[in-house]
């Protein structure tokens, strides 16, 4: 289960202050799942408010596919999602496109 990197941005794109600001109304309302894994990752999604997506600067986006991209380190947490090093966004719920999922080496 590699990352595509097809479906990220060739370098991470930080966001302006301006772009920045637009989302820290929906910062408290980001969801965190427990944490599951198999025999080689820990996993876990985060769940963004749907609207929150409208806020989030066009190419974050992937066109073909009308979901996020698969977000470098820099990129997910500038939107304001927390969580501990080692994650890595692997994967976009492509049916409901706000749960973004990650992944660690365990």
């Amino acid at each position: 289960m590699d990352i595509d990197m097809s479906r990220r941005n060739k370098k991470p794109r930080l966001l302006l202050e301006s772009e920045r600001e637009r989302l820290d109304e929906f910062i408290d309302s980001i969801h965190y799942s427990a944490r599951y894994s198999d025999d080689k990752f820990e996993y876990r999604h985060v769940q963004l408010p749907k609207n929150m997506l409208k806020k989030i600067p066009a190419d974050y986006f992937d066109s073909a596919k009308g979901t996020l991209k698969l977000l470098w380190e820099e990129e997910w947490r500038a939107l304001g999602i927390t969580q501990s090093l080692g994650w890595e966004h692997y994967e976009v719920h492509e049916p409901e496109p706000h749960i973004l999922l990650f992944k660690r080496p365990l």
